[in-house]
């Protein structure tokens, strides 16, 4: 989310959203088998500048992007909510863009309606030291890698045609009012 550039050609989805995609899909080792997505143009109406995208996936993971050319400030921060612990990142950070919370839920089957009980857990806060490399500079360099290794890369051509795919479902759900899409898979 950024206070960003309008494209005239497409939405706010084909242009934030195909990194985050990326990035979920490689993290998850699986892709999205359907999407929905609510937005709106707020400067023009046809072209939609804010978007809600949220994704299921086969093992039950769902997910929410949010986009926007509107935003006040920059946000790039990634939430991850795991049964036992959470974790931050912060790409506009420069230190600590990592933080890993054990905070959590934990649930006490109950033996009947009265026994109903949560237990909030709150823990320590990690920062990990994290490499100040810069992103780019090491994409660029597992590139040259690749070419002179001959070693396929981390993410290829089938990587790039699932986001491909998940854009376009994500697009047509945008346009059908939020209905969820099926992203099939590609091939």
């Amino acid at each position: 989310m950024n206070l960003g550039l309008h494209q005239r050609d497409v939405s706010v989805v084909w242009d934030l959203a195909p990194h985050d995609l990326s990035i979920l899909y490689y993290w998850l080792g699986e892709h999205a088998c359907a999407v929905s997505v609510n937005g709106r143009g707020c400067i023009v109406a046809e072209i939609p500048d804010v978007a809600f995208i949220t994704l299921r996936f086969p093992s039950g993971v769902v997910a929410e992007i949010q986009a926007s050319w509107l935003s006040p400030v920059k946000l790039r921060r990634t939430i991850v909510v795991g049964s036992q612990k959470m974790l931050v990142y912060d790409d506009t950070e420069n230190v600590e863009k990592v933080k890993i919370y054990d905070h959590g839920v934990d649930f006490k089957d109950p033996a009947d309606y009265g026994e109903f009980q949560l237990s909030y857990r709150t823990g320590d806060i990690v920062a990990p030291k994290i490499s100040g490399t810069e992103p780019l500079y090491l994409e660029a360099q597992h590139f040259v890698h690749c070419v002179v290794d001959r070693q396929p890369p981390l993410t290829g051509g089938e990587q790039g045609l699932q986001v491909v795919t998940s854009l376009e479902a994500a697009e047509a759900s945008l346009r059908a009012g939020g209905a969820e899409m099926p992203i099939d898979p590609p091939g």
